[in-house]
C-alpha cells in the first residue's frame, strides 16, 4: 500500500470535534453523532470523497445557504408492517436514513422483508453506510438516492439524472461483508471535488461538454456540471460500445425507485437551484430494503455460501501484472487496518477548513497538523 504522508488526526479528536462543530451550527446533539459517524465512516473505508473532505461544504456551507435545514423534522407519510414512507422536510438524509435503517431493520426481522423510501431530504452520505447498518446485523442491505443531475442519458449531452448508487452489502462468514457502493455515473460528483482540492486532472472521457468535448480540468468540470453544461458519462461510458447503455439504465432505475416510491421530486427539480438560479431545498429521494435470510435457507448458510463465492473470486486465476483479485468490500477493510491505530489523513485543504470552521465557532481544539 503507498505511504501516505499526510498527517492524521486521532478517530477521537476528529469526531468529538465533528459533533461539536454540527453542533454549533444548530444540529441537535444526537443528530451530530449520527452525522459525525457516517462522515468517518467513509474515510475508515478509504472512501475520501464523502468523508471530511465533504464536511463544510456539502453540509455546513448549506446550512449556511439555507439550502439544508440543521434540525431533521421526520414525518411517517404511511406506514405497514412491512414498509414506510418518510419525508425529511429538507433536514439531514444522514439523520433521517438512520431511523429509517431502524425501523426497517426491526420490520425485516419480524416479517423477512422490509422496504422505505424517503422525500424532501437532502444528501444522506456513503450508501453504503445503510446497507451495511443490515449487514451487521446478518441481513442484506439495499439502497439509492437520486441526486442533483449529472448524467447525460446515452446518445445526450445534457445532465438529467443524478450519480445516482446503487448499493448493496451482504453478510458473509468473513470479517467483513461483500459491499458493493458505487456510482452508476463513471464517476461521481465527490472524486472531481476531491480532484479539484488537490489540483489533479479529471481522467479524459468522464466529464463531457455540450459540444461532446472531454474537460480534464478538475474545477472546471465542477463548475460546467453545476451549470448544466456538463455531464458524467454513465458507467461504460458514451455511446453503445463500450454498453454505456447499462449505467444509464441502472441510474433510472434508482432515479425511478428514489422518486416513485416515496412520491417525491425528481431528475432537474433536484438541482439545489430555482428556475430564477436562487439556491433551493434538494428535495433528494432515497430507497432502502432489508431481506432476513432466515426467512429464506438461514444466516450461516446464506453467509457460507456468500463467503465461498468470494473466496472462490480471490482465488482465481490472476492477470499477468496483477497481485491480488478483490471482492467488493475488501479494499475498504484493508483501508480501515491500515489506518484504525492512526486516525483521518488529512490535506491542506481540509485542514485550512477545520481550523476555519473552530475559529468561526470559537471551538476549543487544536489539531496535530498545527505543530
Amino acid at each position: 500500500m503507498k505511504k501516505d504522508n499526510r498527517p492524521f488526526v486521532s478517530w477521537e479528536l476528529m469526531n468529538s470535534f465533528l459533533i461539536d462543530a454540527f453542533v454549533g451550527y444548530g444540529v441537535p446533539e444526537e443528530d451530530a453523532r449520527i452525522c459525525a459517524d457516517v462522515l468517518l465512516e467513509s474515510d475508515r473505508r478509504g472512501i475520501e470523497s464523502h468523508g471530511c473532505n465533504r464536511f463544510k461544504p456539502i453540509y455546513l456551507d448549506r446550512i449556511e445557504k439555507g439550502t439544508l435545514l440543521p434540525r431533521t423534522e421526520i414525518e411517517i407519510i404511511k406506514e405497514t408492517p412491512t414498509t414506510i414512507v418518510m419525508d425529511a422536510h429538507d433536514g439531514m438524509g444522514m439523520v433521517a436514513s438512520y431511523h429509517m435503517m431502524e425501523m426497517l431493520i426491526e420490520k425485516a426481522k419480524t416479517y423477512g422483508m422490509a422496504g422505505g423510501a424517503i422525500r424532501n431530504s437532502t444528501h444522506y452520505g456513503i450508501a453504503g453506510y445503510w446497507a451495511t447498518m443490515a449487514s451487521k446485523e446478518g441481513l442484506v442491505g439495499m439502497t439509492g438516492t437520486n441526486a442533483r443531475p449529472s448524467i447525460a442519458p446515452t446518445f445526450g449531452v445534457e445532465n438529467m439524472l443524478g450519480t445516482n448508487p446503487l448499493t448493496f452489502a451482504l453478510p458473509t462468514d468473513e470479517e467483513f461483508p461483500f459491499c458493493l457502493d458505487c456510482a452508476t455515473s463513471i464517476m461521481q460528483r465527490g472524486k472531481i471535488e476531491y480532484y479539484a482540492r488537490d489540483g489533479k486532472a479529471t481522467p479524459p472521457g468522464t466529464v463531457i461538454s455540450e459540444d461532446g468535448q472531454s474537460i480534464t480540468d478538475s474545477r472546471e468540470a465542477l463548475k460546467a456540471l453545476s451549470q448544466g453544461k456538463a455531464s458524467f458519462a454513465p458507467l461504460g461510458g458514451i455511446g453503445e460500445e463500450l454498453a454505456g447503455y447499462k449505467g444509464y439504465g441502472y441510474a433510472t432505475v434508482v432515479e425511478i425507485l428514489s422518486a416513485a416510491l416515496s412520491g417525491g421530486q425528481f431528475m432537474k427539480a433536484l438541482s439545489g437551484v430555482s428556475p430564477e438560479g436562487d439556491p433551493q431545498m434538494y428535495h433528494l429521494g432515497h430507497f432502502f430494503f432489508v431481506v432476513d435470510p432466515d426467512a429464506f435457507v438461514g444466516q450461516e448458510t446464506f453467509r457460507k455460501i456468500a463467503g465461498d463465492i468470494c473466496r472462490a473470486l480471490r482465488q482465481s486465476k490472476k492477470g499477468p501484472g496483477s497481485e491480488r483479485i478483490y471482492t467488493a468490500g475488501e479494499k475498504e477493510y484493508l483501508a480501515w487496518l491500515e489506518r484504525k491505530d492512526k486516525g483521518v489523513p488529512v490535506g491542506e485543504s481540509v485542514q485550512k477548513e477545520l481550523i476555519e470552521v473552530r475559529n468561526k465557532l470559537g471551538l476549543e481544539y487544536r489539531f496535530p497538523f498545527e505543530g
